[in-house]
């Protein structure tokens, strides 16, 4: 039996009709990207989240990615664990295991374990690096890569919509992405039963801390997302669709116009729980200041100018123990 202890914990059962759908076919094929673009900066402003369609991701590479997430994270723990994070320094880049990532440190423990990747890079810096691949299962890294550069062209087309979506150039961020921070991230949630309480669930409250999240979740649930007036909604699975969400850089750059909203997941289905993040930022150097087109006399700037690589590798510090040390 499975007991929410905290209430703070209880979500409102929804449809996924409380989140939008928004078909973005026109936007993939560029025959209407500033119509797609207009409905995706109205969603930015109210909600911060939404479900995307009609992507132009095959479905067969989705389902390869999962069914090699899932071998992963059935290898025994001493194979994973060879491919611990820690070993990659500041790349930040291999096997998460267990309780290795809190993101509300001082509410929660992260009832999860992770993998993470991104594109390769021969310097080694913060977020740049060689990946640390497993051996097995059989074609995880070629398959991963192939997945990450999927993400990498849907991702750039939703930047250029929310570039449009504020009355700017379609290819405004590019000049900011000409190396970007980029994490592919694979997820395991175990289920979780008993006595529920905020010290410790799927991954504490959060806001994502770059420009935007790509999540692909299997068909178990769980994502709760916080609405305007601090109630958590659920994001329950819809097939054929990923979700996207903004990170706190979009936050700046609209000057608190768009909000980089809250979220958490809590697995009580009594099952695995799978997702597939993929979190597309900016270069390390480029910064981050608010957009001309959201500067106003009655909306003067709210905040400084600060870099993407400064605040992402912050964020990091206070989630990764290896690093405080």
């Amino acid at each position: 039996m499975t007991v929410l202890v905290d209430r703070s914990l209880q979500s409102k059962t929804t449809s996924f009709h409380e989140i939008p759908v928004v078909d973005i076919a026109a936007l993939i094929d560029n025959s209407d990207p500033e119509r797609v673009a207009r409905e995706i900066g109205d969603i930015c402003e109210n909600i911060g989240f939404l479900y995307v369609r009609n992507h132009g991701v095959p479905a067969e590479l989705i389902r390869e990615v999962y069914d090699l997430t899932e071998a992963f994270f059935a290898l025994p723990f001493e194979e994973k664990e060879r491919l611990n994070i820690v070993r990659s320094g500041p790349t930040l880049r291999g096997y998460i295991p267990m309780y290795g990532e809190n993101v509300d440190p001082e509410n929660t423990r992260d009832f999860k374990e992770c993998f993470d990747l991104g594109a390769h890079q021969e310097a080694i810096s913060p977020f740049f690096g060689p990946n640390q691949m497993p051996a097995q299962p059989a074609r995880f890294a070629e398959v991963m890569m192939q997945y990450h550069e999927a993400m990498m062209a849907l991702g750039r087309k939703l930047v250029s919509a929310i570039a449009l979506s504020l009355n700017l150039p379609a290819d405004y961020f590019e000049k900011l992405q000409t190396r970007p921070i980029t994490i592919q991230r694979l997820l395991h949630y175990p289920p979780q039963s008993g006595e529920i309480t905020r010290k410790e669930f799927g991954i504490g409250a959060h806001t994502d801390y770059g420009f935007l999240t790509i999540l692909n979740q299997d068909a178990v649930g769980g994502l709760q997302v916080q609405n305007r007036v601090g109630e958590w909604v659920s994001a329950p699975p819809v097939e054929g669709t990923f979700i996207v969400n903004i990170g706190d850089l979009v936050q700046t750059f609209t000057n608190g116009r768009y909000t980089s909203t809250m979220h958490r997941v809590i697995n009580t289905s009594g099952r695995e729980r799978y997702s597939l993040p993929f979190f597309m930022d900016l270069d390390f150097d480029a910064v981050v200041d608010v957009v001309p087109t959201c500067i106003s006399e009655d909306t003067p700037l709210t905040t400084r100018p600060y870099t993407c690589g400064e605040h992402k590798y912050k964020r990091f510090v206070d989630s990764y123990a290896h690093l405080q040390q």
